[in-house]
C-alpha cells in the first residue's frame, strides 16, 4: 500500500522542495503541498506536471487520486506574509 511517506520520496528525488508536506489515510487518495524553485516562472499546470513527471507510472498504477497545492517559493512567501 502506498503512504505518504512513500510519494514524498519520490516527489523529492526529483525536485528540490523547500516545503513538501502529503497527507492521506486510505492508500490511494492524497493531498500534498509542495514548495519548489523548479516551480518558479512556471503556471499551476506546468507546475503539477512536473510532480506528475516525479511519481511517473505511478500515478496510473498505485496513487488514483493526488489533490495538489504548488507554489514557487516566491509564491509561498506572498501566501505567508
Amino acid at each position: 500500500m502506498v503512504s505518504p511517506d512513500y510519494i514524498k520520496q519520490l516527489i523529492s528525488a526529483s525536485l528540490e522542495c523547500n516545503v513538501l508536506q502529503v497527507e492521506g489515510d486510505d492508500g490511494t487518495h492524497f493531498s500534498a503541498l509542495i514548495v519548489s524553485p523548479a516551480f518558479s516562472g512556471r503556471g499551476r499546470v506546468q507546475q503539477h506536471q512536473l510532480v506528475y513527471k516525479a511519481l511517473g507510472e505511478r500515478m496510473r498504477d498505485e496513487i488514483h487520486a493526488l489533490s495538489m497545492k504548488t507554489y514557487s517559493p516566491e509564491e509561498w512567501a506572498a501566501q505567508q506574509g
